[in-house]
């Protein structure tokens, strides 16, 4: 519950619980606390115990901890009968990356692979080609100028 609480955090919550309850009462704020946490977990216990209860006996392995989703999903990668180690296997996320790179910058992804960059057609180099002028849009596909609505 409190692994992240270091040594000097320990000592200032201690002067600190000291100096607002004062010696003399904090015994009794101590076993207060420890008597409320206790009736807690008794009373989350006895909770989970009536679920398991009502669930019946084909839920006899759930467990609550499942319910949060990093678990879950943790324990179905683990568990593998639908075969997810296979398909993540065949999965190359540095092949797909480098076919999208390479359909991006215009370069055929076949060659591109057994030989270099600037041998693979339709490509400079890998650069845009800049000095080509891009299509014109066809007159009838712009919307016409309004110049009220500007």
């Amino acid at each position: 519950m409190f692994n992240d609480i270091g040594a000097l955090e320990l000592v200032t919550l201690i002067v600190l619980a000291v100096l607002v309850f004062g010696p003399d009462k904090l015994p009794k704020v101590i076993q207060d606390v420890s008597r409320t946490i206790r009736k807690i977990r008794d009373f989350s216990e006895s909770a989970k115990q009536d679920i398991r209860q009502e669930l019946g006996p084909e839920f006899k392995d759930f467990e609550f901890e499942d319910l949060n989703p990093k678990t879950f999903i943790r324990k179905q990668l683990d568990n593998d009968d639908l075969g997810l180690k296979e398909i993540r296997n065949t999965f190359d996320l540095k092949k797909e990356m480098a076919e999208v790179a390479d359909a991006v910058h215009g370069r055929d992804s076949d060659s591109s692979s057994s030989s270099s960059p600037s041998s693979s057609p339709g490509s400079s180099g890998g650069r845009v080609e800049m000095t080509k002028k891009p299509e014109s849009p066809v007159a009838d596909d712009r919307p016409p100028f309004d110049a009220d609505a500007t």
